[in-house]
């Protein structure tokens, strides 16, 4: 019987290096990794996401998620997932569909890397508008993997140190996680 992968989360607040670290973190590995499903149905939409968007958005950050556990060995990266879905909900609209925020329970990753907002705002031409609450919403991103028990190494600092601090944190993982398994 195959064991399922490693699934690590790079996850927190707008504008903090999460898409490139876990795009270099998944060609280190040599490991399928997930994008974040908002940015592409934000660029497909081409207008202010709605409320109405959040489903369509969590529907296509799971199938994204799902692909890249699919063809993975030992390891499955995911730039964010349904917890940031559930976050930026509550955060924008008030609310989050409950099937939503039950899925991201009962798909809790392994492992999560939280990027602090200690890095400069960079305008990406995405629906972005508040760079001024990345300290709130890291607060938010801290909270809610807290209470949800999930394991989280917080990551911050210039890109060199962000990047090993990471590589480190996965590489533990990994090594528990075959130590485990042997």
């Amino acid at each position: 019987m195959r064991n399922r992968p490693l699934r690590v989360v790079v996850t927190g607040t707008e504008c903090t290096g999460k898409t490139t670290l876990t795009e270099e973190l998944a060609t280190h590995h040599g490991a399928p990794w997930s994008a974040e499903f908002a940015r592409e149905y934000l660029d497909r939409k081409a207008a202010p996401l709605t409320e109405a968007d959040v489903e369509p958005i969590a529907r296509g950050q799971m199938a994204g998620e799902d692909a890249a556990i699919a063809c993975a060995r030992q390891l499955a990266l995911h730039d964010t997932d349904l917890l940031s879905t559930s976050i930026y909900a509550r955060h924008y609209y008030g609310a989050c569909p409950t099937w939503i925020e039950e899925a991201a329970r009962h798909r809790r990753a392994d492992l999560y890397l939280l990027l602090r907002p200690d890095v400069p705002w960079v305008a990406d031409g995405l629906q972005r508008d508040r760079p001024l609450e990345r300290e709130e919403l890291h607060d938010v991103f801290r909270r809610v993997l807290r209470e949800s028990g999930s394991r989280v190494v917080e990551i911050g600092g210039g890109w060199e140190a962000r990047r090993a601090a990471a590589q480190t944190a996965v590489d533990a993982a990994l090594a528990e996680r075959l130590s485990r398994d042997r």
